[in-house]
């Protein structure tokens, strides 16, 4: 009783919904019928849920008491799209240092289990006081016990990706129970997997009537999640490996099950396609600014299925007042209050992957780039136009400027690293010569209070849902409708369309498409190349302004970025994180992931 009651306090708050509460008897003494028969407090109820799922913006992993790093206030958000082949941290480390460390037993990764199980248990407890409720309609009865249990779905979904098999608990647990009800041992990944399908399939016309502008689960979120799960869970019995663990298997799937899921994943992305409103954003001409307004533009925009919603009001830790977070802080090039930004800075072979709009791969001649010099036109000009709108680099425009990352001068054959153009200094912040412009909102101000971005974060969006299709028509062999969703997304962004599709073509695809919005790391643990794509360790880029001419630069490929003391390790028990040792000591019923040792 007393958990519900701060969650109610917790998120009423935040929602400043106190004015509505007045004719209630004071909170201290809410009786559990009180709860279960109001909407306003099973809203608030659920408000405390969502405020405890700090998965729902990028992955941030779950708070950790003394560290910051698990915060939509911090470099939370950011970790997931350090830890793949698309970029390195550039100024705050936080988990991400793991990639260079190795994940080992002690775990710290990303973590989403004690958090998990504590929203875990208060979903379960909605979901069965509710119905019992005899003050509520049906309808309102079913769509909030909907709502909670796609919230435990995605909340397992976040869990198996990560652990493989979890304890799966669908009913409250009680401090009384014997111990071999409290101390549950894990289910199969397959069998998650399979609830969450379950659980999907149930649901979703229940959520029939949910605005996608409320930030609440709609049909179509419900469709997506079943789209995104079993999409996860073909890669997995096509590309993995079915593991025993103390005799039981435990993780992988059945290679015979993948074409089931796949199917799965076609049959729920077709019903997105066709009962529900959402299309791809294509409202600008401008093909580079119409790719930024797809994160950028609010409610008049079909593309966005689910998504975290925020203000642009710092959100106060006092009152709860405000949802801002710290995007366009981290993210921004400068100007900067702490002359820092550009926490996310991509590889040299991210920008690479960026084609050119003719269709013509990206790919640099190393060698002759580093002969001469080069104006940014003749170096980026005609790339793909989600290039432009999802990262940024030197004269890149920016707040009616440019952004400087010139790094010396090149002055009659030489360079001089530490010499200034006129009142332009020198630049040595760039890391490895580019960021992340995707989200961004050029006219926030990155002066002041870093927590004020007001982008919403997209959990789901159409062009996912193109993207699961086409991957999953493809693996079941209907490659022409493969080619159709891919084109789509090509046609939207200005790019050449693809005569044939294969597998590599489809990946390339998804890697560009949603570069920054953390699925990358994900797709190559699920396709099992990530033990190839991330033992490596990347380049970046330099630029060296000519004296004569400040619009055009030397260039060096700078290899190694990483470092070479702690380059990228990987290895290939990390397809499935630890369960940790603190975990497996607490409940003696919880067996390790191979390859982890004490």
């Amino acid at each position: 009783m007393k958990n519900i009651i701060i969650c109610i306090i917790v998120a009423v708050t935040a929602f400043s919904c106190i004015d509505q509460l007045i004719d209630k008897k004071p909170l201290d003494i809410i009786s559990d019928k009180d709860v279960w028969d109001d909407p306003i407090l099973i809203d608030a109820y659920l408000t405390g849920v969502y405020l405890r799922m700090t998965i729902l913006v990028n992955e941030t992993p779950e708070p950790q008491t003394g560290v910051w790093a698990a915060s939509e206030d911090w470099n939370g958000p950011f970790t997931i799209n350090e830890l793949g082949d698309e970029c390195k941290r550039n100024w705050v480390h936080g988990q991400s240092n793991m990639k260079f460390t190795g994940l080992k037993i002690q775990g710290g990764l990303l973590e989403w289990w004690e958090y998990a199980y504590v929203v875990n248990r208060m979903l379960n407890d909605l979901i069965e006081r509710v119905p019992e409720s005899t003050m509520l309609h049906p309808d309102v009865i079913k769509e909030k016990v909907a709502e909670a249990r796609f919230l435990r779905a995605y909340n397992y979904f976040a869990m198996v990706k990560r652990y493989g098999g979890v304890p799966l608990i669908t009913k409250v647990q009680l401090v009384e129970e014997p111990d071999h009800l409290l101390f549950v041992p894990r289910n199969s990944e397959q069998a998650i997997y399979d609830f969450i399908l379950q659980e999907m399939e149930d649901i979703v016309d229940d959520l029939e009537n949910i605005n996608v502008n409320s930030g609440r689960p709609s049909k179509a979120a419900a469709l997506a999640l079943k789209c995104r799960a079993a999409l996860y869970a073909g890669s997995i019995a096509q590309f993995g490996t079915v593991q025993m663990i103390d005799g039981i298997e435990l993780l992988g799937i059945p290679p015979a099950k993948a074409d089931e899921y796949y199917q799965m994943a076609y049959d729920a992305a077709e019903r997105i396609m066709s009962e529900t409103d959402h299309d791809l954003y294509d409202a600008e001409e401008d093909k580079v600014q119409n790719f930024k307004n797809i994160f950028l533009v609010k409610n008049r925009n079909p593309e966005p299925i689910w998504v975290k919603k925020h203000t642009y009001t710092w959100r106060n830790p006092q009152t709860g007042v405000g949802n801002g977070w710290v995007w366009d802080f981290f993210q921004c090039p400068k100007p900067h209050a702490w002359n820092a930004g550009n926490q996310n800075a991509p590889y040299l072979e991210m920008a690479e992957s960026f084609e050119y709009a003719d269709g013509t791969p990206g790919k640099l001649d190393y060698d002759a780039i580093q002969t001469g010099t080069w104006t940014m036109e003749e170096l980026w000009g005609g790339k793909d136009p989600r290039f432009y709108a999802s990262i940024y680099t030197n004269r890149t425009p920016w707040k009616g400027e440019f952004v400087d990352w010139h790094w010396g001068l090149y002055s009659n054959g030489n360079v001089l690293p530490d010499a200034s153009y006129g009142t332009q200094q020198v630049d040595g912040s760039f890391g490895t010569g580019f960021g992340v412009m995707k989200y961004l909102d050029e006219s926030h101000d990155n002066m002041g209070e870093r927590a004020t971005s007001g982008t919403d974060w997209q959990l789901f969006r159409y062009g996912e849902v193109l993207l699961n299709y086409a991957e999953a028509a493809f693996e079941l062999g209907q490659t022409g409708k493969a080619l159709d969703a891919i084109n789509r997304l090509r046609k939207r962004a200005g790019v050449k369309e693809l005569e044939t599709i294969d597998r590599e073509k489809i990946r390339h695809e998804r890697k560009i498409e949603l570069a920054f919005e953390g699925h990358r790391y994900w797709d190559l643990r699920r396709w099992r190349i990530a033990l190839f794509e991330l033992n490596t360790n990347r380049k970046g880029l330099r630029y060296i302004m000519d004296e004569n001419d400040n619009l055009r630069f030397m260039l060096q490929v700078l290899d190694d970025i990483d470092g070479t003391v702690q380059p990228p390790v990987f290895q290939a028990w990390n397809y499935y994180f630890p369960i940790t040792l603190q975990r497996t000591t607490n409940n003696p019923n919880l067996k390790e992931n191979p390859g982890y040792q004490q």
